[in-house]
């Protein structure tokens, strides 16, 4: 999701990192395997995506041309496709984030813990750090009403949530994989040591990532019913356990 800060106030890094690290490479700052380049390409990244929300935020999605948005950000209309290959991923510019917050929660879980806590976990966390990605915040009610007002927005969200079921997928049985003696850490984003996901672990992570969208959406309707941001806050934190409680029930021995 795009940084918001400059209309709302919305709080978030705007940085691209995510737990300290660059989204887009799992480096962190601090360790000094990012060179000067990088740092400069990560920043142009976010500078591209920061003027298209303003600008799909004042004037709709459907409304704004790509070429305007490299206007705004001050580069060429082939530097923003450099960075975005898709118009859509100029707002939802957080999705790789999602999915690099995904794979560690679940490999990087404390012994014993099993994906569906590291998960439960992660979600609080997020919300708790009012992180964009958790779906509250001031500024919100205008990027849901952006997302809404786009066919082509509600598309690519659409794909967006198959996305992550495919590489929840892979780390169901990575993790299980790891349970009985295997490497945890093998495999790409998604990486099944191989193989291919089961449908047991199929239909495992497509309950998860519904009943998450479940909870966010609970809290998107709120703050466009112009309810408190705090209020939401507060009762989001109860939606969010109660969803995955519900989901330890579905899925017995995952909790």
């Amino acid at each position: 999701m795009a940084d918001e800060r400059r209309r709302d106030g919305a709080e978030g890094t705007g940085d691209g990192r995510v737990g300290g690290r660059w989204a887009e490479t799992g480096f962190g700052e601090e360790d000094g395997r990012l060179s000067l380049r990088e740092r400069k390409k990560l920043r142009t990244r976010q500078r591209i995506s920061g003027e298209a929300t303003l600008l799909f935020i004042e004037r709709g999605f459907d409304n704004v041309t790509v070429a305007e948005v490299a206007r705004a950000a001050e580069v060429s209309t082939m530097t923003v496709f450099n960075y975005f290959p898709r118009k859509e991923d100029l707002f939802l510019d957080r999705i790789p984030e999602g999915r690099e917050l995904l794979t560690r929660a679940v490999r990087e879980r404390a012994a014993g813990e099993s994906p569906l806590t590291a998960l439960r976990r992660l979600t609080l966390d997020l919300l708790a750090q009012r992180h964009p990605l958790a779906g509250v915040g001031e500024g919100f009610a205008h990027f849901w009403r952006t997302v809404l007002d786009s066919p082509a927005l509600r598309a690519r969200g659409r794909e967006a949530v198959e996305e992550l079921e495919d590489v929840l997928a892979g780390l169901l049985v990575e993790a299980a994989d790891g349970d009985e003696g295997g490497d945890r850490g093998r495999g790409g984003d998604g990486g099944v040591g191989g193989g291919r996901p089961d449908q047991r672990a199929r239909l495992a992570a497509a309950l998860i990532v519904a009943g998450i969208r479940a909870a966010y959406a609970h809290a998107a309707v709120r703050q466009l019913a112009g309810d408190p941001v705090d209020e939401v806050a507060v009762e989001q934190v109860e939606v969010l356990r109660s969803t995955f409680d519900a989901l330890e029930r579905a899925l017995p021995g995952s909790g």
